[in-house]
């Protein structure tokens, strides 16, 4: 998602969405080490996904 989209979404939502991106980039870790996992530029996808998410909730926090 892009940070414009993630910015129309409720704080509520974006934690949600924060734990499902953890867990997922989790187990992309846990494939990868297991030799299961075929496209590693999932990880580094997923932990910008992270990164990304968690300037818009420091953004909506601050301000209120």
């Amino acid at each position: 998602m892009n940070a414009s989209e993630l910015r129309a979404l409720p704080v509520n939502e974006l934690e949600a969405k924060k734990t499902d991106l953890k867990e997922e980039y989790l187990r992309l870790r846990c494939g990868h080490v297991s030799r299961q996992l075929a496209d590693v530029n999932l990880i580094k996808k997923t932990r910008r996904s992270i990164a990304r998410l968690n300037t818009v909730l420091t953004e909506k926090l601050a301000q209120q």
